[in-house]
């Protein structure tokens, strides 16, 4: 599985940016395609997973309410859409893959097999 994070830049608080990370070499509705963020000094952390298909969505509570994913099939892609956001947003920005994951472990990035390369989002006060 290789996937393509692209979308990120330079955005006003308050403002908006769409990622999309692009998957080749398996479908997006058998497997479950997170995002992470890693802002510097800090460890890796959970953002969002579209788990297996979009079955079901999940969320940190720090973007609960601002940042939705989603997927698109035909492109085999799947998007977080970021509105409302705030200067602690700042961060690379890493989607991941797996097909194995269960439940409890949709959050840990360490069960990930498969990343993409980073987005830089950097959010202006």
């Amino acid at each position: 599985v290789q996937l393509q994070a692209s979308g990120g830049g330079l955005v006003q608080a308050g403002g908006s940016l769409r990622l999309s990370c692009a998957a080749s070499g398996r479908t997006i509705s058998r497997q479950t395609i997170a995002w992470f963020r890693q802002a510097p000094g800090k460890e890796r952390e959970f953002v969002a997973a579209f788990w297996r298909g979009g079955s079901n969505t999940y969320y940190a509570d720090s973007v609960k309410g601002r940042f939705t994913i989603s997927g698109d099939s035909a492109k085999n892609t799947v998007y977080l859409l970021m509105n409302s956001l705030r200067p602690e947003d700042t961060a690379v920005y890493y989607c991941a893959a797996d097909s194995s994951i269960i439940l409890s472990s949709v959050r840990m990035f360490q069960s990930y097999d498969y990343w993409g390369q980073g987005t830089q989002v950097t959010v202006s006060s």
